[in-house]
């Protein structure tokens, strides 16, 4: 799955702190689930796959599957309920299932203090979150694939620029700028940038503010200039242009068919 294809839709997140024991030992959910593991220990089987979960593990179970768990330790964790945007291709399906692994702690712990100072679910904290829990999702990704071709190298320039667009995404971030302050031409930073992630970056920076918008349009009455300020674009005629390349539809339409 390449990485623009690891977009969710956040239903819910719940923070457990120290937690000794689980009130069900299984249980069984209609959507995709995660246990994000902060501190502490846990037994768990996802159909085939069982083992032991503790920080910087993720224990996903697909829908409509029999989740076993026992906390080994007090456990402190995220429980986190999403819709994929694009479901897993055939053939990945397997890989988001049972423990996966974020090996950057560092990131990681950034995420996990971010989420929990964003207990509230009003518009901005919910897509705050859901672009935290997307960003983890990409870096599983992104650091199994690193795994699976020892020849790749992490790139900490691109890795860089790719933190410092996911922070101002939403603002107003000149590509062109921002190549020059990594020392490079913008023709070495979109070939740079794509041979790691997988996508220019301006394809990167817009499917972030694309998803903002798409969520705004389900979600408020906002109008499509206001729309385009909160997610970067210039104005509601550019947005609407972006939009409809991407989207196959117009704006408009998109909200008609998705308001929740």
């Amino acid at each position: 799955m390449a990485f623009r294809d690891v977009t969710i839709k956040l239903i819910s997140h719940v923070y457990w702190h120290h937690k000794v024991t689980f009130m069900l030992e299984e249980d069984e959910y209609p959507c995709w689930t995660i246990f994000a593991v902060e501190d502490g220990r846990f037994f768990y089987r996802v159909g085939e796959r069982k083992g032991e979960a503790g920080f910087g593990d993720f224990v996903i179970c697909p829908p409509h599957t029999v989740f076993q768990r026992k906390t080994l330790e007090p456990l402190s964790f995220h429980f986190l309920q999403f819709v994929w945007l694009s479901e897993p291709s055939f053939g990945d399906e397997a890989f988001w299932k049972g423990k996966l692994t974020i090996n950057d702690t560092d990131r990681l712990s950034s995420n996990y203090r971010y989420l929990r100072q964003l207990p509230g679910w009003d518009e901005e904290s919910t897509l705050h979150k859901q672009h935290m829990v997307n960003d983890l999702l990409r870096l599983v990704k992104m650091e199994r694939d690193r795994k699976d071709d020892p020849s790749t190298e992490v790139d900490l320039l691109m890795e860089k620029a790719r933190r410092y667009m996911t922070e101002y995404a939403y603002a107003s971030l000149s590509l062109l700028d921002l190549a020059v302050s990594l020392g490079l031409t913008p023709v070495q930073f979109t070939r740079k940038f794509r041979k790691v992630f997988g996508q220019t970056p301006s394809e990167f920076l817009n499917e972030m503010r694309l998803t903002r918008a798409r969520h705004l349009l389900e979600g408020s009455t906002l109008t499509l200039d206001a729309i385009a300020g909160k997610c970067g674009f210039e104005n509601g005629f550019y947005l609407s242009r972006v939009f409809t390349q991407k989207m196959g539809m117009a704006p408009s339409i998109y909200r008609s068919r998705h308001r929740v």
